[in-house]
């Protein structure tokens, strides 16, 4: 039985779109490599993972240490689950949740002093750098960080 056009059209839009990823999740914006820079020395420290969640937070994962102060540093400073964990590949960003344009409600730790803190984000310059900041009640400290 020869087949006509339009059962090979079906055909051929069946196989394309079974080639489709069934439901493409967008990436976030602030996804990435982001290079920290000290907010006092203005020196680049470290570069940052930031990637999404299933649950759709954000985490950002130190891949790098620019500059360390001794080889493979751990964060002996630390008072949870990182306690004495290695620095590079850990986790610093946990929980941030999208906040219209900016990111908010997650936590962020600082590895030389072992504290952590509520943190928010908001990126910068069409997306080109990340404003991140730590709080501890009313008091922030902010970082601009620069896309990589």
């Amino acid at each position: 039985m020869p087949r006509t056009e339009s059962t090979m059209f079906k055909y051929i839009c069946l196989l394309a779109f079974s080639l489709l990823p069934m439901q493409a999740a967008a990436a976030d914006p602030a996804e990435g490599r982001w290079k920290t820079i000290d907010d006092e020395t203005g020196q680049a420290k470290s570069i940052v993972e930031i990637t999404q969640g299933a649950n759709g937070t954000l985490s950002g994962r130190i891949v790098e240490l620019l500059a360390p102060s001794r080889p493979n540093p751990a964060c002996d400073k630390c008072k949870d689950d990182r306690k004495g964990k290695p620095i590079t590949g850990m986790e610093i960003i946990r929980g941030m949740k999208p906040d219209g344009d900016a990111y908010s409600g997650g936590t962020i730790l600082k590895p030389d002093e072992g504290k952590v803190y509520k943190s928010k984000m908001e990126l910068l310059e069409g997306g080109g750098k990340l404003e991140v900041s730590g709080c501890v009640a009313f008091i922030c400290k902010s970082q601009v960080w620069v896309r990589q």
